[in-house]
């Protein structure tokens, strides 16, 4: 009996398999950052009855978004378009989480309001690209952030939160992982604050809690959930002691009682495979230790380490990026050990129905 297409329960709801759609930033949103049909299209695709699907990044605030084309729950009229999204998926049976993040200083001025100065934790010069009318565009130097500016923006998600009920979404996912916001925050090369916010891991971590308990203000904690990336480097991160850092993050998830943890594997950089680092995972291998909670994986997984990692008791789902872009029914195809289409790189951010809608399931490919 595979593990990977066992029944499981994620907070409330019961799960007929372990395969879930990772959140995958794709920029098809129409004007104003709002899901069209398009969109709702493409995760309808990726629903198997009983399924789990994590939205894609989601901006919470006006002034957190860094690419073009992302959608957001920063305003109501945003809500109407997130619904038909959420409808489509819950049309074939599944279950979808809201992903809301925030880029932070992953931004150019370009995409944001007025085009204003992007911001972070504190002044620190990095790399990193942004997605504007331009295409893809060097960061622009960002601004730290205010104390009370961090404690608005921990208002502006549970409003998101809230905009996240009224849209229809299952639950909600804070993306504490790739460079955006919260990592900002929480790794100490991009954290220099000398305030309630930088020094220590419990004041790193703290505006990432904060935020987690407002979203739990308005969800309950079985409906929320948080992903982080342990040793993650991508958007110029780093830190000094990250066992220690993302230990002591666990640690104080751990008794929230989240619907789950969700972990990026740092053989993945950006959703390019780092072909250095031919390895096992290690990120949910170390929180397993510390976190007893249900953990979704995500980083470079096919069917076979998938089910190995849970067969392990490292992680009790996996989360896939790449090969779910490319195989909409990808959980029947790992079921039935079948091939797998190709992804198409290019098409990855930004676009049309090509290399979005396209991709034809294994029926349809054996049938054409």
């Amino acid at each position: 009996m595979s593990k990977l297409m066992s029944a499981i329960k994620v907070g409330p709801y019961e799960i007929s398999h372990r395969v879930v759609l990772a959140p995958l930033t794709r920029m098809r949103a129409e004007e104003g950052a709002i899901p069209g049909p398009l969109m709702a299209k493409y995760y309808a695709q990726r629903t198997s009855k009983g399924g789990f699907l994590i939205g894609e990044a989601t901006i919470a605030a006006e002034n957190g978004n860094g690419y073009l084309g992302a959608p957001g729950l920063f305003n109501d009229s945003q809500i109407a378009g997130w619904k038909l999204v959420t409808d489509a998926v819950h049309a074939k049976g599944g279950k979808i989480f809201l992903q809301l993040y925030h880029a932070g200083r992953q931004s150019n001025k370009d995409v944001q309001p007025a085009g204003s100065i992007p911001v972070g934790p504190s002044e620190v010069l990095h790399g990193g690209v942004a997605y504007t009318t331009e295409g893809w565009v060097a960061n622009t130097p960002n601004r730290a952030l205010t104390i009370a500016e961090i404690e608005g923006l921990v208002e502006s998600f549970r409003a998101a939160a809230k905009r996240g009920v009224a849209a229809g979404f299952d639950g909600v996912e804070i993306h504490g992982a790739n460079g955006y916001l919260f990592d900002q925050f929480l790794q100490d090369g991009s954290n220099k604050r000398t305030d309630i916010y930088g020094g220590s891991f419990e004041n790193r971590a703290r505006f990432l809690l904060d935020v987690t308990k407002a979203v739990i203000s308005v969800w309950g904690s079985d409906k929320v959930a948080v992903r982080v990336g342990p040793s993650g480097n991508w958007g110029d991160m780093s830190d000094s002691n990250p066992e220690g850092l993302f230990t002591y993050v666990a640690q104080q998830l751990a008794p929230l009682n989240l619907a789950y943890l969700h972990l990026i594997e740092p053989r993945i950089a950006g959703n390019i495979e780092d072909e250095t680092k031919d390895q096992a995972p290690v990120a949910s291998q170390l929180i397993r230790k510390h976190y007893k909670g249900l953990i979704i994986a995500a980083g470079g997984f096919n069917g076979d380490s998938a089910e190995a990692i849970l067969n392990a008791g490292d992680a009790d789902l996996v989360a896939f990026g790449r090969h779910f872009i490319a195989n909409p029914d990808l959980p029947e195809r790992l079921r039935n050990k079948q091939p797998l289409n190709d992804y198409d790189r290019p098409s990855f951010f930004g676009g049309t129905d090509v290399g979005y809608t396209d991709y034809p399931t294994y029926s349809e490919a054996k049938a054409a």
